[in-house]
């Protein structure tokens, strides 16, 4: 009998999707050895995601590749419009125009934009970024067959489908990232939590003269309307000749031998000449789950594997990226000693509120697309009852779809609060609207932006460890300083002398985590530094 190879990694990545190719970059940044497998060759079949949020751009922008993820590939003019109609050819019922991403300029919250970047040019960008990271491996055609956790390790069986030879891999950690049918996650016996929104079918089509056959112009999203209500809507993918079509439907509806895809296709178009080929016909469920733990053990959970929600947003992909950031560097503080035992749950503590926020709002854009029906009746009538339907509902889809389109406040106003390794300063929440944000240096918030100088944010001083910024007239950090060398604690002392710096933090001493969000602030060095140290890295 041939025998088993063993490859030995600090932390093992089941999963190369987006998530599980974000944790790797992290985890590459910062020098932490890492193993990927995934079943697939790292083609992207089926592009679903598509909006990068402002948030995962600055994260992109630690990582050095936030330039190559805008100049991806996708068209710098394609306007980014919303369009509300009864079809391509039919009814207007609104619209809300949006600028291309050539036009698009990163807000003042943030030394980053929003940027549109399909996921088969970024899936295949983040893999070739990561080829550039010594410590981290990549092995596709390889399968998950199983894993065991033992008292300082995991020990992963995995198979390559391309030749049978097995492998056992261990590592210090195991995460997976391997989607909501996570077979980790299952493995694990972590419960997974929540209710089916609805189903859908997806349909991807080929259509080189679309933008050319109808009125509508350009745009990221085109939402139809029927007499039944908002039965689907179609999205760009490649800007160019590639699109998707989300049907809305019911389970009896996801039977795809009865499933006629192709009158789908010719009713969002509204004409029968158009030339299209469909490509590929793929049901989902719709659905808000939350894992009951994404910790257990040396085993944890990130992205969909640990947490689902409408696409509604585009806050999914980018809900996970988050949860890859958080993790990375706990992670990087256990292994490397420093990390006290508490650390990793806080993980848990932290992105399972995340994920709850974020998908309540995704859930909300989905029920704003869906409770319309009772409306609709005359939405086709050419009469005065047909118009006034239109442009009511018109108006109804601009202004209660706008959270979705400007989403500012749900990517940058996360905060964890009553994290167990943030110190809180008894000031109370503030409002935590979905579409607008108001920069806060409060503790567990995602520390403000500011430009130091040309091209120069405060958030570029973050990431590698913790980082005190003092402001002018702050005492003498030297106690704070002395108590984290003492507990390996990595700290940075940052002098920043702009007023107008000073006045968005509100406090002359600010102690920032990795992953950019406060842990603590305050006027006065602490009286027992010591212990604000043991709970900033988890062993307070």
């Amino acid at each position: 009998m041939t025998p088993i190879r063993t490859v030995e990694t600090n932390v093992l990545i089941v999963g190369a999707g987006p998530i599980g190719l974000s944790l790797a970059m992290e985890l590459g940044w910062r020098g932490v050895a890492c193993t990927i497998i995934d079943e697939g060759d790292g083609s992207v079949e089926l592009s679903r995601g598509g909006m990068v949020s402002i948030r995962t751009m600055e994260y992109w922008r630690r990582w050095g590749i936030a330039d190559r993820v805008a100049g991806a590939g996708f068209p710098q003019e394609y306007a980014l419009n919303m369009i509300y109609c009864t079809s391509l050819l039919g009814h207007l019922l609104e619209r809300d125009d949006f600028p291309c991403q050539r036009d698009v300029r990163a807000p003042p919250a943030s030394p980053e934009r929003r940027t549109w970047c399909p996921q088969l040019l970024f899936d295949p960008l983040l893999a070739r970024a990561l080829a550039e990271r010594p410590g981290v491996a990549m092995r596709y055609h390889c399968r998950l067959d199983g894993f065991e956790e033992r008292a300082d390790h995991v020990l992963a069986h995995a198979v390559d489908t391309r030749t049978g030879e097995r492998v056992d891999i261990r590592a210090h950690y195991l995460v997976g990232c391997d989607g909501a049918a996570s077979l980790v996650r299952d493995i694990a016996e972590i419960p997974f939590e929540g209710k089916v929104l609805g189903y859908s079918i997806n349909i991807y089509f080929r259509a080189p003269r679309l933008l050319a056959a109808h009125d509508k112009g350009q745009a990221e999203r085109y939402l139809f309307v029927g007499p039944e209500g908002t039965w689907a809507n179609m999205t760009v993918v490649d800007g160019r000749e590639n699109w998707r079509i989300t049907v809305i439907g019911s389970g009896d509806k996801m039977d795809l031998e009865r499933f006629d895809a192709r009158g789908q296709v010719r009713r969002a178009i509204g004409d029968d000449t158009v030339d299209f080929a469909v490509t590929a016909v793929r049901p989902w469920r719709r659905s808000e789950m939350n894992a009951r733990h994404y910790r257990r053990g040396r085993v944890l959970l990130a992205g969909d594997a640990a947490h689902t929600m409408s696409p509604t947003g585009g806050f999914g992909m980018n809900t996970g990226v988050i949860d890859t950031v958080n993790l990375g560097w706990k992670l990087e503080a256990v292994l490397g000693g420093w990390g006290g035992p508490a650390l990793l749950d806080s993980y848990d503590a932290e992105q399972r509120q995340v994920a709850r926020r974020n998908a309540l709002a995704s859930t909300q854009n989905y029920k704003m697309w869906t409770g319309l029906s009772d409306l609709c009746g005359d939405i086709l009538e050419n009469s005065g009852e047909g118009e006034r339907a239109r442009r009511e509902i018109g108006t109804m889809l601009k202004q209660g779809l706008r959270v979705e389109w400007e989403c500012v406040g749900v990517m940058l106003g996360y905060r964890y609060e009553d994290s167990p390794i943030c110190v809180a300063d008894g000031t109370a929440p503030p409002p935590d609207p979905l579409s607008d944000y108001v920069p806060t240096a409060r503790p567990g918030s995602r520390a403000p932006h500011a430009w130091l100088g040309p091209g120069r944010s405060t958030l570029d001083l973050l990431g590698r460890g913790f980082v005190l910024l003092r402001f002018g007239g702050a005492p003498d950090p030297a106690p704070l300083v002395m108590a984290a060398q003492t507990q390996s604690l990595p700290l940075e002392v940052v002098d920043i002398a702009q007023p107008e710096i000073a006045a968005l933090y509100e406090r002359s001493l600010i102690l920032i985590r990795p992953d950019g969000h406060v842990a603590w602030r305050a006027d006065t060095v602490p009286s027992d530094p010591a212990d604000l140290v043991r709970v900033v890295r988890g062993a307070g």
